[in-house]
């Protein structure tokens, strides 16, 4: 099976749905699927180590079935938020010309490790779900991110081995609300929570894809438009810090869990760097090669 996903359909009571090349079915659908049928996407990929062999053996299963008419696909599946992350981590200036364009000021590789911060969970949403302008804010941006879904549990995972503790990925657009993420009030000039963690903040989808599905994590496409007009097309390639360094500097900090959720960074054509903000009726499509897009809306809150 060269690509398949897990979603989470709308109006499935959380089943987890088997996303194929020509459509979506539930798990639950499957003669074979057994107690994956009765679990969420959440729920499997908390138990990623025993289940990923099964469920690729089932995606293979389902996609013969499909082909022979044996199993009826959805052809244009409604997604929602596909799993629900115990932690959501997201990496800073991880790109270059992202930094330049910000006029951050970087230390050297050498002397330097990645910034982290963690977004609320309540910022989360799915596919075509609404973003929401804040009215505290001017100036919400955009940015289309790499989402890396943790699959192993680990503490000191070293960079070898990192690719063994993930498992798989989403898209994921980490909206930002810039004339908050900087203060004056307090001795600390950046404040990363208040700007990125409004509800509706975080964009995630449009399924899950394993990374058995993803032929080099570090060789990605990522394109966010605003409007039909192009406004960010970079490469994961071309991160500061890349997914293995992430997940070696996080787990020196702390264990990372299954379901945990590493956006590791945006490449460079941000609004802030051009001026134009996010307004109610723009409409966000953001993509990654391999994964998927995921569009929202734009409206402002009340």
């Amino acid at each position: 099976m060269s690509w398949y996903a897990l979603a989470t359909l709308e109006h499935a009571d959380g089943l987890a749905a088997l996303v194929l090349p020509d459509g979506a079915v539930l798990l639950s659908a499957l003669p074979d699927a057994g107690e994956l049928g009765r679990l969420s996407v959440t729920g499997i990929i908390r138990r990623w180590g025993e289940m990923e062999a099964r469920i690729d053996r089932l995606a293979v299963d389902a996609d013969n079935r499909a082909r022979q008419g044996n199993v009826v696909l959805t052809k244009v599946p409604r997604t929602a938020v596909p799993f629900q992350p115990f932690r959501i981590f997201g990496a800073a200036s991880n790109y270059i010309e992202h930094a330049a364009e910000m006029e951050t000021k970087l230390a050297a590789k050498v002397d330097s490790t990645p910034f982290v911060f963690m977004k609320s969970q309540s910022s989360i949403i799915g596919p075509d779900e609404p973003v929401v302008l804040p009215p505290e804010s001017q100036k919400v941006d955009w940015e289309v991110e790499l989402g890396v879904v943790i699959g192993k549990a680990g503490r000191r995972i070293s960079e070898a081995h990192a690719l063994d503790h993930i498992a798989g990925y989403v898209v994921v657009n980490d909206i930002s609300a810039r004339d908050l993420t900087r203060r004056t009030d307090f001795p600390f000039s950046h404040d990363w929570f208040r700007g990125k963690s409004f509800d509706s903040f975080t964009p995630v989808g449009p399924w899950f894809v394993p990374k058995s599905c993803v032929p080099d994590l570090h060789r990605l496409r990522l394109t966010l438009s605003v409007n039909g007009e192009m406004m960010q097309d970079g490469t994961s390639g071309d991160m500061i810090f890349n997914t293995f360094e992430q997940i070696a500097y996080l787990s020196r900090l702390l264990e990372l869990r299954p379901t945990d959720l590493l956006a590791t960074g945006t490449p460079a054509g941000v609004g802030m760097a051009r001026g134009i903000f996010l307004k109610p009726g723009d409409r966000m499509v953001a993509g990654i090669e391999h994964v998927g897009e995921i569009a929202n809306p734009v409206i402002a809150e009340g």
